[in-house]
């Protein structure tokens, strides 16, 4: 990678190698990981000077050998906010492996059809909005990217702190499509309680039927490395809706500056927030396989 300035977003360290499967269950077959990344290197592939973070790159081969490692059968890839509206790498990844991956895009609005139809035709199947973290876009035009996801078939996807999704809620309701909502409203443990009215909020939109990614406990918890303070929280939402939850690993784990994170690790904890081996199945494969249309 290229020499970056003093004054560049911090680095973050790549994930802990090799990954291994739950020592706790056993991957249901058809597992889907539903929220990762692939990360290019500049020149190539540029990031974004408002960036928040500056990752690592995370090729790929590296993600499909992960999968294979924690016996996860497809995956869903996210546009990574240091890439922007740059989703060359997405699309490139995801087209290439149709049968197995799934994207999220990040699109700036009024592009030729053909961009989007192309996007479709690659395996895009929703687009991501993000507050949270810079090369991303915001909820300023929600109404229009619905319009747009409404006509291509596609849903959106939010990553947004559950402080604000009370000021965001009527907005979301008129909505015409499906929307999952990013690692349990992203928010610290040690700043709201499982009935805090900010994460009341999101179990009620979940309830009235929104998604929620079970997923992130290392970005909320003060536990580490178990995140037991999470289970409260994960077992809320699964209990406001168990068939619009989903999991996902946040592979390659960006924006974080802790321990190394483990897939594995992060597969033992799901056990702990759906000790019910039905309802686990029910998040790891059904639930992604209707939502992202894995066969």
């Amino acid at each position: 990678m290229p020499e970056l300035g003093a004054d560049a977003p911090p680095h973050c360290p790549g994930p802990d190698w090799p990954p291994r499967p739950p020592r706790s269950f056993s991957v249901p077959d058809g597992a889907v990981d539903t929220h990762a990344h692939v990360i290019g290197a500049p020149p190539e592939h540029p990031f974004v000077a408002a960036r928040s973070y500056t990752p690592p790159s995370a090729a790929p081969s590296d993600y499909l050998r992960m999968l294979d490692a924690t016996g996860m059968r497809y995956g869903v890839l996210v546009q990574v906010s240091v890439h922007g509206t740059d989703n060359r790498l997405l699309l490139r990844t995801v087209a290439a492996h149709r049968e197995r991956l799934r994207g999220i895009a990040v699109l700036p609005l009024g592009l030729p059809s053909r961009q989007y139809e192309a996007a479709h035709a690659a395996g895009i199947v929703g687009l991501r909005l993000n507050v949270l973290y810079g090369g991303g876009i915001g909820f300023e035009s929600l109404a229009e990217y619905g319009a747009l996801a409404r006509e291509l078939g596609w849903h959106l996807q939010l990553l947004i702190g559950v402080r604000e999704l009370a000021a965001l809620a009527p907005r979301l309701a008129r909505l015409p499509v499906p929307f999952v909502v990013d690692h349990m409203g992203h928010f610290p443990v040690r700043e709201l309680a499982p009935h805090d009215p900010a994460f009341e909020t999101l179990v009620a939109l979940v309830r009235d039927g929104a998604w929620v990614r079970l997923s992130g406990a290392y970005r909320l918890s003060q536990r580490t490395p178990g995140y037991e303070d999470t289970i409260p929280y994960a077992q809320r939402l699964l209990l406001a809706a168990p068939g619009r939850c989903l999991w996902g690993s946040d592979w390659p784990h960006v924006a974080h500056w802790g321990r190394a994170i483990n897939v594995g690790d992060l597969l033992d904890l799901l056990a702990r927030w759906v000790p019910n081996a039905t309802l686990r199945e029910q998040v790891l494969v059904e639930n992604a396989r209707a939502l992202y249309g894995f066969e």
